[in-house]
């Protein structure tokens, strides 16, 4: 990684603000999923173990700039506490009083969490204001440290605009251990990926994989793709989608993909049957009214095939999930991968009928030796269902060692796409050690300068 790292600065005795992806879902006050909040553990110990000063940071939820007691950061530090083994101290603000009181008590060794980011207006418009005032939080020569994969792609105030503030109090800006993991493992794929590469493709939008298809398409073999967004491209096919969502300001943008990948040799497997719900017209599409309509499965045929009576039209169906000759087409591709990227979900995952192509899918993955890399809510979600009810099943689970779970959707997206994501723009470059040549072209002592970005 060509950015600075907490392990390239001395932390010892220096008041540290960290940026972390506590971004948990709760159901009653109460953490579901605690994935996120283990991810950033390693970073705090090592933090803690090197006596810092530690003030973490983390929004949670979409409190829209307006302090939500629904969306408080609370039973996250109770959460720290129980995984650190150690009293997380807890303000009830971002920068207020409790926040600097906060952050001036604490010792070296010890930490204390924010409150929800969000709750400050300015936090989403990078506000310079509040960019100073978190930076505050460290005083002069204090650090600042990243570790927020998931919110990178986001220039927002405790994301980049606060690294430069830090810097000017003579302090500095790094990646905590989280994101460089994240950075490596997401660049391996795309600096150097082992052929065969299968990109796996999912969710509701082409418009949100365009970029992701284009950077791809000169490093993949093949991309299997499904989820919502197949249906756009088997609409511009000419495939009778019948009732199903797909974007028809993008037909031309899928055609013209369709085109690429084929003058650049690259194999687009789209789905070749479905399952379906048969819904009423105009009838909302949730998972309780899915739940509550005909359920089919079937062949998927052109509208000209259609028409020839060579195959069933899908009139009121809705394509919610890939079918088992699809499932068996992408195994044949997953089967021989050395190198497999993963993101977005295959089906309508909130009712378990249409979740069977995302599970399958994490099931060929979970039995292949390829190197996997893998984003997105719902796909992580499905290895990780896979996993636990292999460790119920005592089975080994080294045969997940190849996978790595990405923490950030759309920062990893973004990444993939080969876009520059300002959370991690913002921090301090590495140096390299240059000779440094006279006036005589004579080689004199090295010097340090910055590496590009």
């Amino acid at each position: 990684m060509e950015k600075k790292t907490i392990k390239d600065v001395d932390v010892k005795g220096k008041k540290v603000l960290v940026r972390c992806d506590f971004n948990v879902p709760l159901s009653d006050g109460k953490i579901t999923d605690n994935t996120r909040i283990k991810a950033a553990i390693p970073t705090i110990q090592y933090l803690v173990e090197q006596g810092a000063k530690i003030v973490l940071c983390s929004h949670l939820g979409r409190p829209k700039g307006e302090v939500n007691k629904k969306y408080s950061l609370q039973p996250v530090a109770n959460e720290l506490s129980q995984e650190l083994n150690t009293q997380v101290k807890f303000a009830n603000d971002v920068v207020g009083d409790s926040a600097k009181n906060m952050a001036d008590s604490l010792k070296e060794g010890e930490v204390g969490l924010l409150e929800n980011v969000r709750f400050e207006p300015g936090e989403e418009k990078n506000d310079d204001t509040l960019a100073i005032e978190l930076s505050e939080l460290v005083g002069e020569n204090g650090v600042y440290v990243n570790d927020a994969f998931g919110t990178a792609h986001r220039a927002h105030s405790s994301t980049a605009g606060v690294a430069d503030k830090v810097r000017q109090r003579g302090g500095e800006a790094v990646a905590g251990l989280l994101m460089e993991k994240e950075v490596k493992e997401l660049g391996a794929v795309l600096e150097s990926p082992e052929q065969p590469f299968v990109a796996i493709l999912g969710g509701a939008k082409v418009s949100d994989k365009i970029g992701v298809i284009e950077n791809l398409l000169d490093k993949v073999e093949t991309i299997l793709i499904g989820g919502a967004m197949a249906n756009t491209f088997l609409k511009a096919k000419g495939y009778d989608v019948g009732a199903s969502k797909y974007e028809e300001d993008k037909l031309d943008v899928a055609k013209e993909l369709i085109k690429k990948a084929f003058d650049k040799g690259v194999e687009i497997v789209l789905p070749k049957d479905a399952r379906i719900a048969k819904m009423q017209s105009g009838e909302e599409l949730t998972p309780e009214t899915i739940t509550k309509v005909e359920h089919k499965k079937v062949k998927l045929f052109t509208e000209k095939e259609v028409e020839e009576g060579k195959g069933e039209a899908l009139e009121d169906g809705v394509i919610l999930d890939v079918g088992d000759t699809t499932l068996n087409y992408f195994a044949d591709h997953l089967e021989h991968a050395k190198t497999i990227v993963w993101n977005g979900p295959l089906g309508y995952t909130e009712v378990p009928e249409f979740a069977h192509g995302t599970e399958n899918v994490a099931k060929l993955i979970a039995g292949t030796k390829a190197k996997c890399v893998i984003g997105g809510g719902d796909s992580v979600a499905a290895i990780q269902k896979i996993k636990r009810e292999s460790a119920e099943n005592g089975e080994n689970l080294k045969q997940f060692d190849n996978i790595y779970l990405s923490t950030g959707g759309g920062a990893s997206l973004e990444f993939l796409e080969g876009k520059k994501l300002p959370g991690i723009a913002a921090l301090d470059n590495k140096q390299k050690l240059q000779a440094r040549a006279d006036n005589n072209g004579k080689t004199m002592q090295n010097e340090y300068t910055p590496k590009e970005v």
